[in-house]
């Protein structure tokens, strides 16, 4: 008896479907506020949208954010993570079939490549491996690994006996973090210019983007500063998921070891601010396509007694579709 295959059709985003993509993916297992389309959208001059729906008989039963550069999709390069976004009771049979389709709609529109990105597991509700199971049916390459340095708050903290010297110099020197919803100092004063000095880079969000994505996302976007007799010394920028609060940036001035700023800050966020949160997310420590790693960086993380989670990133050749058809016996 032949085995029935179900209809999945694939479109592009438009505006009309903008309330209909955020309320799936609310409902979605592997998906946070960043999918939200006014996170996607605050910097669309800068990409080619090129989200995608799969529906069965006029159901979504799946999104890719996403972007296109000649004929090339990526998972959204303006996202940390991105990836083949579902619901929790959709099974993997039914998974395969759909990234199966939407890749051969790919190669039927020219594009010879999919550039996916994945989500970490601790930003999912539910494991959620399908998507790495089918890169390698469809036999992807691995181009990028990095490394996330990510403490698990529901297990006992082995903070480093240097992490600790350095919170009680913040308290010897008074340290005092607030919360703020103004970014203009911190981003004037702490960041841009550090980034400049270290890397000759800018923050990949301007100040008035961050200021209006708090704006839209005011519980998911926290601002948090450390001061000294009230002169601003450091801080960082939270982006504050479901399961996760991620360091998004974080900076200091230049006594930020005298005055143990970072170190302070850090262990108040996670013994005070995010203690009751299921994971705390430092970020990676890589350059040059995971290639390379800052020592230094990564063992500070570490120091507060983060393990590490690796992220990948594949090339899909979409050509290789129907290396899909018969995985099913």
């Amino acid at each position: 008896m032949q085995k029935f295959v179900p209809n999945y059709t694939v479109r592009t985003y438009t505006s009309a479907d903008y309330s209909a993509w955020n309320d799936f993916i609310a409902q979605a297992k592997n998906a946070t506020f960043l999918f939200h389309r006014d996170f996607m959208e605050y910097h669309q001059d800068r990409f080619e949208d090129y989200s995608l729906i799969v529906e069965q008989e006029n159901n979504w039963v799946a999104i890719l954010p996403a972007n296109r550069v000649g004929d090339v999709v990526f998972s959204h390069q303006g996202l940390t993570y991105g990836g083949l976004v579902f619901k929790e009771d959709l099974k993997l049979e039914k998974v395969i079939f759909i990234f199966k389709s939407l890749i051969k709609e790919l190669y039927k529109r020219k594009v010879s490549k999919l550039i996916l990105k994945e989500i970490p597991i601790i930003y999912c509700d539910f494991f959620s491996d399908e998507t790495k199971y089918i890169l390698f049916l469809l036999e992807a390459k691995l181009i990028k690994r990095d490394t996330l340095a990510v403490i698990d708050l529901l297990k006992e903290i082995q903070i480093a006996k240097n992490r600790i010297e350095g919170v009680k110099r913040g308290l010897k020197n008074q340290l005092i973090v607030k919360e703020e919803n103004d970014f203009s100092s911190f981003w004037d004063s702490i960041l841009i210019p550090n980034l400049i000095n270290k890397h000759n880079a800018k923050p990949v969000h301007t100040l008035e983007e961050i200021t209006i994505l708090k704006q839209k996302f005011p519980k998911n976007i926290r601002q948090f500063n450390v001061y000294k007799e009230n002169e601003l010394i450091g801080g960082t920028t939270i982006f504050e998921s479901k399961n996760v609060a991620h360091s998004q940036y974080i900076s200091a001035n230049l006594l930020k070891n005298e005055y143990g700023t970072l170190d302070y800050l850090h262990h108040y966020l996670i013994t005070e601010v995010f203690k009751n949160k299921q994971f705390f997310d430092f970020g990676i420590s890589n350059e040059e396509q995971g290639k390379k790693l800052n020592g230094g960086l990564s063992y500070w993380k570490e120091s507060f007694g983060s393990k590490i989670l690796t992220q990948d990133f594949y090339e899909v050749q979409t050509k290789n579709y129907s290396k899909l058809e018969k995985v099913i016996i």
